[in-house]
This record gives C-alpha cells, structure tokens and sequence, in this order.
C-alpha cells in the first residue's frame, strides 16, 4: 500500500539525506522506510560506464531493476526513471557491468551513438542476459536473444582485452566460490577460457593499474564482493595470482564494489564506488542505504607488499564552501583547534609529525563519531574499526570525509580505509581535535566544509 502522507519534505531535504554520497530518489510510491524492492531502496552497484561528457551510475533495487543516475562530474547526480527490470521470462534482473561497444562488435547499434550494452543475470542464477541502448541509456531494450550464456551463478562483469581484441567477462559461480572467464569477439556468443580464479565471492570487478605510477609496469587486480583483491597478472585467457587475498577496506559498511569501465581516453584514472549496506539507516525517512564517495584506486609497494589504495578523488573539491587551516602548530590536551567548525559534511586533512609529538594518541571527533590513532600501538580506529597505520617517513597522514550517516577515514593517502555508516549528532555540536597524555605536533590541518551535491539544480538546457 503507498503511503498516504499529504507533507513531505522536498526531495533530496530530507532530515538525514546524505548531502555527499548517492542515495535513491522514490517516484511515484513515496513511503518512509522502504525495502529492499520499493523505491528509495538502494543495493549493489551495476554497469558504471562513460559516455560522451556522462558518468553512468547504475545499482540494484534488489533485482526488481537497474536505478539509473548520470552525472558530468561525479559529484552532481541527476537520477534518470530505471532502466529496466523484471519480466516474465526472467524474473528479476540481478547485477553485472555494462561496456560501450564504440566498434559495435554486437551489430546492436543502430546510428552514430555507440551503443551501450548492460548485463545481467536472470533470477534462477542460470541464464546470462544483456539489455541495451542506442540513446546514451534513455531507454532500453532487451536483448530478444537472451539469454547470451547459460552458465551458473551471477553478476558478469565484462571489459575489452586489447592485446587479444576480445571482450573478456569475469563470472561468479562454481567450483564453490570462485570466479570464472570467458571472452567473446561480439559480446553475443561466449566461450569458457582459462582456470577459475578460486575463494571469490560475488560482484567480481578486475582491471589493470601502474604500479607506483609507472606506466610500463602494470599488475592485474581481481576484486573480490567484499571489496578485498589479489594481484598478479593476466594473458587473455589465465589469471596468475601474485598475492594472498588482502582486505579492500576495514570498516563494517563496504560491499558490491565496482569501477568504471570506459573512461576517456584522456583520464586514466580508475575510480570505484561500493554500497554501504547496513541496519543503521534512519527511521521514517524515505530512501535506504547509500553509495560510497567515488575513490581513486592506485597499486603502491608498501612495506608489507603491493597494496591497492582508495583515496576520494580530485572533484570533491566542486564541493568546497569554507575552509578552516593551520600550519606547524603543537596542539596540547586543553586545546581544540576546531571549537569554531561547525556544519553538516566536511573534508578533514591533518598530517602530524610523529617525532614532535608526545602524546598517547589523537583524538578527532566528528559529530559524534570519533577517529583515533594510538602512537604507540600505531592503530588507527574510526566508529570503532581498527586497522594498523604506520607512520611515513616519520608522519601519519589521516583524511576524514563526514556525511550525514557516515564516516569514511584514509590513512596514509589511501594505503588503508576504513568506511563506516554512522548517524551524527546535532550540526551545532563543533568538531575537535585533541591529544590525549601530551602534545600533538600537527604539521598541517585542514577542514572544508562541504556543500550539497543536491544544490546543483539541472539548468534548462542540460539534456539528460
């Protein structure tokens, strides 16, 4: 039954609507609290692509359909009606990606406009479908061919292999939990290749990356529904891992990652959003659980091997309003250099210069949420997750992005992350920093205040 409330806030002004992470929008059935299959609910992320000046976000409304954003910056979403849903013969449409076809290998473009092509599994975790579009994802048509593989379980995820000129799709499914490939030259017939890539688990992701910036050494990465990954290499038709199993991030709230395949040519970056699933979202409001802020991945060799790193990328900054700062300053216990802040999201940057500083540990409270690090033990926590951080050249670097239901904290620039959903206190509450058995030496601190990624209206002339 719709709900029969008669006042409501404006949309995107709820109370506690996260103003820099994505959440659903409802359309016709506004009601406070929906679930899984009613609209304002939100779940894994599907098909993220680019094309022609748009970002393509796509997500799960629990295989009922595919929800549907676009944006030109990755910061201001416009929601589009979903994309497609389920049927009759398919029952609900699960998750997977989604690739342009710029060469239409397919044969599924119908004009000028490469065609944009998303798959995804039926409901009975046998049949592998796509559905596509030749209007840059305004509407859609299923694929009257599907399925294009029968093959158990879910979530295909597809991507071009240059060397080979073949389309390669990653598989969740037997033996156990693994993921298995196959390539194809038109994204319509399929052939099973190489060995499973064993203990995986859902929502396969894998792309390739520089190691430490370079160019001309690239390593693999095969990331896992929880967000954890291996690294190694891959030829077209085997993956060889190079690495155990490492966690992705630390937190409680980090799941169904995806990156976005096709960026331009001129932006190499690759840049991953997961689904913050959780209990903890706010009563009587009319959407349900959120998006992570989109971070850049990049492979570092760290002391303990190579590691994938996550670090909120360079658009947050569209978001900045005021900006609170101090430089080469000892903070000691009675001090707090934040007691003016106050706001709803913020962006928090400190760097502290461990060889000047004496105290036990620094605490950083973010309404109502804090953020710890203990010299000593060289652990960091953040609402009570806890990961080693070791200093860098004698400094700890701790990035803190605040929202309404969430805290997401980078150690290191993104060597470790740790993402949690969290409901704040009152915006009149001030943030703090203060050392705990001493002083703290910060060597640079740095909050932005952010603005709303709801306050961009869509102008007139934008055609979405």
């Amino acid at each position: 039954m719709k709900n029969t409330i008669k006042t409501r806030p404006e949309l995107y002004q709820e109370t506690f609507r996260p103003q820099i992470h994505f959440t659903a929008r409802y359309w016709d059935d506004y009601r406070l609290n929906p679930q899984a299959h009613q609209e304002g609910w939100l779940n894994d992320m599907n098909g993220l692509v680019f094309l022609d000046g748009e970002y393509h976000f796509f997500a799960q409304r629990w295989w009922s359909c595919w929800l549907h954003a676009v944006s030109k910056d990755l910061i201001h979403w416009e929601e589009l009606p979903p994309a497609f849903g389920k049927d009759d013969k398919f029952g609900g449409t699960q998750s997977g990606g989604a690739v342009i076809d710029y060469n239409n290998t397919s044969g599924l473009a119908t004009g000028e406009t490469p065609v944009m092509v998303a798959f995804w599994s039926s409901e009975d975790n046998m049949r592998q479908c796509i559905s596509y579009s030749n209007d840059r994802g305004r509407t859609w048509e299923k694929y009257d061919k599907n399925p294009i593989l029968v093959y158990p379980e879910r979530d295909p995820k597809v991507f071009w292999y240059e060397p080979s000129a073949k389309w390669i799709m990653v598989l969740y499914g037997p033996p156990g939990n693994s993921y298995n490939l196959f390539s194809s030259t038109n994204l319509l017939e399929w052939v099973k290749i190489g060995e499973p890539i064993l203990d995986m688990h859902e929502c396969p992701d894998m792309f390739q990356l520089p190691l430490d910036g370079d160019a001309g050494t690239k390593k693999w990465v095969v990331v896992d529904g929880d967000g954890s990954y291996i690294i190694g290499t891959f030829d077209g038709i085997n993956f060889t891992a190079e690495s155990k199993k490492a966690k992705g991030d630390f937190g409680k709230h980090f799941y169904a990652t995806m990156t976005w395949n096709c960026m331009p040519k001129e932006d190499s970056r690759r840049i991953q959003v997961a689904w913050m699933r959780s209990e903890l979202y706010p009563v009587d409001m009319p959407f349900n659980q959120q998006t992570t802020f989109p971070c850049e991945l990049s492979l570092r060799t760290c002391s303990e091997g190579i590691r994938l790193c996550r670090y909120p990328i360079r658009e947050i900054g569209l978001l900045y309003s005021e900006e609170t700062a101090m430089n080469d300053e000892t903070v000691n216990p009675e001090d707090n250099p934040l007691k003016n802040v106050r706001g709803e999201s913020f962006d928090i940057m400190v760097e502290i210069d461990t060889s000047k500083t004496t105290c036990e540990a620094v605490v950083i409270l973010v309404r109502g949420s804090e953020v710890k690090y203990d010299f000593k033990s060289q652990i960091l926590e953040s609402c009570g997750s806890c990961i080693e951080l070791k200093p860098k050249a004698g400094m700890i670097q701790l990035r803190i992005l605040v929202d309404r239901l969430s805290v997401e904290t980078f150690g290191n620039l993104g060597e470790v992350s740790i993402t949690n959903c969290s409901q704040a206190s009152d915006d009149e509450v001030p943030l703090s920093l203060n050392p705990v058995g001493g002083n703290v030496f910060v060597k640079s601190l740095t909050v932005q205040r952010l603005n709303s990624m709801w306050s961009r209206k869509v102008d007139e002339g934008d055609d979405l």
